[in-house]
């Protein structure tokens, strides 16, 4: 119901405005196979040239994975898969699904990530020991993404606080002067953009230099994203959530990401040296739902490839 009635809106010819179209230009969105298997036609959806992550959850065949890549691959998207180090059982599983989506769909990069699984499956329990085992360079990957977190991560800092997170960024961007591949950091989505600019802030001045694709919950029921951000461990950004539950009138609606990528977008204006590159939708609320709101929203930037 919550997507009828987001397509009942009036619709945008133009952007809310140029800084925002900006800002959107090249985003990337999330699927994974089963909510692929919604969506009958991408190229009526997402701009020519779209990246597509395809998250990996625990339980997921490789065969589906890999599927899902080709199918996006031969509809001219380019693809990254998820590599989550902990459901990853072995060096010679890690070269075997690497071969597969080579051969398959052509991928030539992926997001590593140590994955939402407490106990490793196998040998692997970081992002960084999937990039110390030079898989990924042997087989000649363009372009490795590692997660930034820019509210904290209490998997990888129980006590609170970012040391043992900005620990891992110092190695991952030793390891950027090591590797061919290009990379960047894929973040946690977070709802105010206030934390997310002081983080990035931060980074810059730690010498992390790394570019910064920010995660951005798409349209969803607040329910939802409230489900979902405490699964995740947002932080302090949830109070925007918490704050708009609050108010009567706007529990009902489906929450927009429209305030944090406005912010975001005068900011990255105003500092053209801002470390933030690109926008990474979380369509929580669905992905047609998100493309919508991103051709409602984006101008050019939302563009579908289907529309002339």
């Amino acid at each position: 119901m919550a997507l009828l009635n987001f397509k009942k809106r009036e619709k945008t010819a133009a952007p809310a405005n140029g800084q925002l179209e900006a800002f959107l230009q090249g985003y990337s969105i999330e699927v994974m196979p089963r909510t692929a298997e919604k969506v009958e036609n991408f190229r009526d959806l997402l701009p020519t040239g779209t990246r597509v992550y395809i998250a990996h959850i625990e339980g997921t065949p490789i065969e589906e994975m890999v599927a899902t890549a080709k199918r996006l691959a031969t509809d001219g998207y380019p693809v990254m898969p998820h590599f989550p180090a902990r459901i990853i059982k072995d060096k010679a599983t890690l070269t075997d699904w690497i071969a597969r989506y080579q051969g398959e769909a052509g991928v030539d990069q992926g997001l590593l990530l140590a994955g939402g699984v407490t106990e490793p499956h196998g040998d692997f329990d970081s992002s960084m020991q999937l990039l110390e085992s030079g898989e990924f360079d042997r087989a000649g990957f363009k372009r490795l993404h590692v997660a930034g977190h820019p509210e904290g991560n209490k998997d990888i800092d129980p006590k609170g606080g970012m040391q043992n997170v900005m620990d891992a960024l110092r190695w991952k961007q030793k390891f950027n002067e090591t590797t061919d591949a290009e990379m960047a950091l894929a973040t946690q989505f977070a709802f105010d953009a206030k934390p997310i600019i002081k983080w990035a802030d931060d980074l810059a001045a730690a010498g992390i230099t790394l570019p910064i694709h920010i995660g951005i919950a798409g349209p969803a029921k607040l329910q939802t994203l409230i489900k979902f951000a405490i699964a995740c461990g947002v932080g302090p950004s949830l109070k925007v959530l918490q704050k708009r539950a609050m108010d009567v009138t706007k529990l009902l609606l489906p929450y927009e990401p429209n305030d944090v990528l406005k912010e975001l977008a005068a900011h990255k204006a105003a500092n053209p040296d801002f470390n933030i590159e690109k926008v990474h939708f979380f369509p929580l609320g669905g992905i047609k739902t998100n493309a919508t709101w991103a051709i409602e929203n984006g101008g050019d930037a939302g563009k579908p490839a289907n529309v002339s």
